[in-house]
């Protein structure tokens, strides 16, 4: 809100570089820029995994270089586990809780899988099919609504594209890039940063600046626009004990 409060018109260039976070602060960032913006162009000069992605489905056209990728949207939960806090695959847990069931009806297995079962909250499985509704919901809504509404099959063509990006099973790490061959393949409307010049000159030197600046300063997160008007977020370390 602070940085787009001084723009004006219904037309929105987003240059996004972001390894993801949550897909609720997704679905707050593209609410706010939906009513703002009708229509929004996502530039990744380089990529936009996870929630980034999310966002990037939320957009009219998605703008990748040959270098940018966008990631799959299968949701991760955070586990405290004997081997430290770890993120893993909503659906890698679900396949694993299918695969003990069927297992630990040969009671001699049992006792390989009382450790990690023992590791499951009481929640923990109604979390994970919640959090794969979740992101399969955001995205398919907004494809249909935005990037597909032309289409007399925006719905199927939506629902079919939200699977394929949320699919563990399908992509086998959640850190997998995904090119803009294959989100073609899937009918996204996707352009080629090489194809104009000037935008891809524009869009790298931002990006460059940005890393550069990421490098030099303790600024985590930045979120600015043309005019200088900028939200930036710092993290300084604490006194080493």
């Amino acid at each position: 809100m602070e940085v787009t409060s001084d723009l004006h018109g219904e037309n929105l260039d987003l240059i996004l570089h972001s390894p993801g976070g949550s897909p609720e602060a997704a679905e707050a960032m593209v609410s706010y820029l939906r009513l703002r913006f009708s229509h929004i162009r996502v530039i990744v000069p380089q990529l936009a995994m996870s929630a980034a992605t999310m966002i990037s489905c939320a957009a009219d056209e998605i703008v990748l270089g040959k270098h940018s990728f966008l990631g799959p949207t299968d949701p991760q939960v955070l586990l405290n586990t004997s081997l430290g806090t770890r993120f893993v695959p909503a659906q890698a847990i679900l396949d694993q809780f299918d695969r003990a069931q069927q297992e630990c009806s040969d009671p001699s297995k049992l006792s390989a899988w009382l450790p990690m079962l023992s590791q499951y909250g009481p929640d923990l499985l109604v979390q994970c099919e919640t959090a794969l509704s979740l992101s399969k919901e955001l995205v398919r809504t907004w494809l249909a609504t935005y990037m597909f509404r032309d289409s007399e099959e925006n719905w199927k063509m939506a629902s079919s594209v939200s699977s394929w990006l949320a699919d563990h099973k399908q992509f086998k790490s959640h850190s997998r890039h995904i090119s803009r061959g294959d989100l073609r393949e899937h009918q996204l409307n996707v352009s080629s940063l090489e194809d104009d010049d000037l935008l891809q000159d524009l869009s790298l030197s931002v990006f460059h600046a940005t890393t550069h600046t990421f490098t030099g300063t303790p600024a985590v997160k930045i979120v600015e626009n043309h005019t200088g008007r900028a939200f930036i977020k710092q993290h300084i370390p604490g006194p080493t004990p």
